[in-house]
């Protein structure tokens, strides 16, 4: 067995590109996880072997998967910390797109808030 492969730091935007297919997504919810055979992967999809090879690759690139061989097979996991620049990310809007909606209900609904306080 060998360690994990393509473990480099995840930019955003290619987290963000890769995220953006549906069938990645899905791979990467098949791989939360547990790690699965590429076989095992491509089975789950009406695609050809090569297609999802492919998709696995832009996530290895985008550093969202780890590769890790175990005699002839290439076994796929999920690196969840991949995903941490996307949050961060999106964590910088978070707070004003919750400042808008709490401002929003307060002013359609004013009397029900001061009764509930």
């Amino acid at each position: 067995m060998t360690g994990s492969l393509n473990a480099k730091p995840a930019a955003p935007d290619a987290v963000l590109r890769a995220l953006a297919d549906p069938h990645r997504r899905q791979i990467l919810r098949l791989v939360q996880h547990t790690e699965l055979p590429a076989g095992r992967i491509a089975a789950c999809f009406r695609l050809t072997q090569q297609a999802v090879s492919q998709h696995l690759g832009v996530l290895k690139e985008a550093g969202l998967l780890t590769e890790r061989r175990e005699g002839a097979r290439r076994l796929y996991a999920l690196r969840g910390e991949a995903l941490e620049p996307v949050r961060d990310l999106l964590a910088e809007f978070w707070p004003d797109a919750l400042r808008r909606l709490k401002q929003a209900v307060e002013s359609a609904h004013p009397d029900q808030i001061k009764e509930e306080l």
